[in-house]
């Protein structure tokens, strides 16, 4: 098993780790979940509207278009008032790691059996995982799917010790 470093071994309450990541990150989770979204509803078109992206998300539309301004203001994003919404390449690469991690995590939580509120918990995990721990997650659930026999031995040992 690895060393930890000095910085594993400080513990912090879960505030101080919000501190020490925002710390590190121009983007924050709000953010973050704007950019999925948008990634998500231009898929196929190339690009959304603030009406559109504030239904998806269950918000008003001006709260929508602040947070696009922001975003465009950061360059994730291409747009005008009352236009469209674009992702740019940037906005695109970023947006298409977040509906991967979203994906992961999802998997991941199926496949452990959580049954309640699995989009709730997503949305709360999903923000607080470096790449690194979701790369990690996304190869266990990969390796899991592709060994359905140790998918099918876990699923008998959870039963015999529930």
């Amino acid at each position: 098993m690895a060393e930890l470093n000095d910085k594993e071994r400080d513990f912090y309450t879960v505030r101080g780790y919000e501190r020490l990541r925002q710390e590190d990150r121009s983007v924050t989770p709000t953010m973050e979940d704007y950019l999925e979204m948008i990634y998500r509803l231009s898929k196929d078109r190339g690009f959304t509207r603030i009406g559109d992206l504030a239904g998806a998300l269950h918000v008003q539309p001006p709260s929508a278009s602040k947070m696009v301004q922001k975003l465009a203001e950061v360059s994730f994003l291409n747009y005008e008032k009352y236009g469209v919404i674009e992702l740019t390449a940037q906005g695109r690469e970023l947006g298409e790691y977040l509906v991967k991690r979203h994906e992961t995590i999802e998997r991941f939580l199926r496949f452990i059996g959580a049954s309640k509120s699995v989009l709730e918990e997503t949305e709360k995990i999903e923000h607080n995982l470096s790449m690194e721990t979701v790369k990690q997650i996304m190869l266990l659930v990969q390796f899991m799917e592709v060994n359905q026999q140790l998918m099918e031995a876990f699923i008998i040992y959870k039963q015999s010790i529930i």
